[in-house]
């Protein structure tokens, strides 16, 4: 099916799995940022720093390393390496495990520093590292949880992951509140409750993907064989120039909010970072046929059917442009319904309506290009959409830094993010033409 179904069938068939979990697995933090809102702006303000920083942790080990993972193992299947793609399980356990490790080491000794460069101050940066040092206590897990996801999702198999995703999110639903706010038995503890549920979620779920691949019912098995370099390498090709992707994307994001800290205060800052909460919304969204062109565009790619590796890559953007255009379009036109979501501060509500009506009519080139990503990425090729992130950061960046002292709005850095979108989305746009995925033969069907 995956190298010579149907193109557009088949990418929606297996892409709607995909996209209930990654919009299952971007609701945990939504959910937990709602009930959160409750206890009030600093805590508000404080998931507003902390969240570039956990979406970080997402999107490396989900959409970098894990698209690493899938990539390696699809390509190894469509090759017909099946004792390689046997052995990336162990080693996808041994790299997540230990970059899991890691990632928490930095942040439980620098979390302070991070948050305040971000913007954190007082009693919002109390909360912030209140929430936060739970939360990357467990953060080994969080990596197991999506490179054992990925592992399944390299095979083809996308149901399993989104079964075992939304099946912890049905446990956190009612355990956060329960911690937050006691409830029975649990006693209230306010931030830090929310890190707890978000722990237990991400524990249930790392079993639950375990003992699939353990039961022998994933085509990649897990199998002890003596780690090597060579293995690590298929994982690491891609999956570090995904990270460094995955790591500007969101000191994209970053950036935007330390200027917005620094310059205009915690409730301008909340009502952006609750605003662009919505467009991290839309890299889950993506991903969930991102993941599928990873698996198809992979195969194809191993294979040798370039000419179909291509009209898979823009099939799939084409569907992400129609679900990341209405979104943004409907956030432009009413963003209130969004914003009024989590909180009904004026100041709040007027900052992030600034932000949704400039930023979310291009939410579809975002999209569009993000696609296109994933689908370099299934064919091992992520140089040149790196340099799109790499530039639409600096543009951001750099541009915000020299305009907010000139021009005084922050309507303005919200412009140069727009056109930051729009940039992105032509530089993936014209290197996937110009990609060359290897010697073209053809299969029997091309669409």
């Amino acid at each position: 099916m995956l190298l010579e179904g149907p193109i557009f069938s088949t990418v929606f068939r297996l892409s709607w799995p995909n996209v209930i979990i990654q919009v299952a697995q971007a609701s945990t933090g939504l959910i937990e940022t709602w009930y959160l809102s409750r206890l009030g702006t600093d805590v508000l303000a404080a998931m507003a720093i902390v969240f570039p920083v956990l979406m970080l942790m997402h999107t490396l080990s989900g959409g970098a390393f894990g698209g690493g993972i899938s990539s390696a193992i699809s390509r190894a299947i469509g090759a017909n390496r099946t004792e390689e793609a046997h052995a990336l399980v162990l080693h996808a356990v041994v790299l997540c495990g230990t970059l899991g490790v890691a990632s928490a080491a930095v942040i439980l000794l620098f979390g302070s520093d991070i948050y305040r460069v971000l913007g954190g101050q007082g009693a919002s940066l109390k909360a912030a590292l209140t929430y936060s040092n739970i939360v990357f206590a467990g953060m080994p897990l969080l990596w197991l949880m999506n490179g054992l996801a990925s592992v399944i999702r390299g095979t083809g198999n996308l149901m399993i992951p989104a079964i075992g995703i939304c099946g912890g999110v049905v446990i956190l639903i009612p355990l956060s509140p329960m911690l937050i706010f006691g409830t029975g038995p649990f006693p209230a503890i306010g931030v830090a409750g929310g890190g707890v549920a978000l722990l237990v979620y991400y524990f249930c779920s790392t079993l639950f993907f375990g003992g699939y691949i353990l039961s022998g019912r994933n085509a990649a098995r897990f199998k002890w064989v003596p780690l090597h370099r060579n293995i690590f390498t298929q994982i690491m090709r891609v999956g570090t120039l995904a990270a460094l992707s995955s790591v500007v994307t969101n000191a994209t994001i970053a950036s935007a909010t330390a200027l917005i800290g620094h310059r205009f205060g915690p409730a301008e800052v909340a009502g952006f970072g609750t605003g662009a909460r919505l467009e991290y919304l839309l890299v889950p969204l993506v991903f969930g046929v991102g993941g599928t062109l990873v698996s198809m565009v992979g195969m194809n790619t191993g294979a040798g059917h370039r000419h179909r590796a291509r009209v898979i890559a823009f099939t799939g953007a084409g569907i992400c442009f129609l679900m990341a255009e209405i979104m943004g379009l409907t956030a432009a036109l009413a963003p209130g319904l969004w914003l009024h979501i989590f909180s009904s501060g004026p100041e709040m509500i007027a900052a992030g309506s600034t932000y949704l009506r400039i930023v979310g009519p291009f939410y579809g080139l975002y999209g569009f290009g993000f696609a296109l990503y994933f689908a370099n990425q299934g064919a091992g090729t992520l140089f040149w959409p790196v340099i799109g992130g790499i530039a639409r950061f600096l543009l951001v960046a750099a541009g915000g830094w020299f305009i907010l002292p000139l021009v005084g709005s922050v309507a303005w850095l919200y412009a140069l993010i727009a056109a930051g979108l729009l940039l992105y989305c032509l530089i993936l746009t014209g290197c996937t033409l110009r990609a060359g995925w290897g010697k073209e033969t053809l299969p029997s069907k091309q669409v």
